[in-house]
């Protein structure tokens, strides 16, 4: 269960950076599967070049789902693909 909140929290804060990074504006949810996504990814890479000491994390996890996160997001906007927007309108 706590993997699962790690999980969640590494991808909100990595998805913050990334979106804040590539100025996108996105809901939460969206935010936090861009940050799981990028984790995905990043620690893909991070496992081809060395493995982590202790089997669990990777000292570089969160450099790395962040990076990941704003690939993620430069594909898109190379694709024109779009994540659905916040709707800003107060009334």
């Amino acid at each position: 269960m706590f993997h699962l909140l790690w999980y969640i929290l590494i991808g909100l804060v990595s998805g913050v950076i990334a979106k804040s990074v590539m100025h996108v504006h996105m809901t939460i949810f969206w935010t936090i599967v861009l940050g799981i996504i990028g984790s995905i990814l990043g620690g893909a890479v991070t496992h081809m070049f060395s493995r982590p000491a202790n089997e669990r994390y990777h000292p570089a996890g969160l450099i790395f789902s962040t990076l990941g996160a704003i690939l993620i997001l430069y594909v898109c906007y190379k694709l024109n693909i779009h994540f659905p927007a916040v709707n800003l309108n107060f009334q």
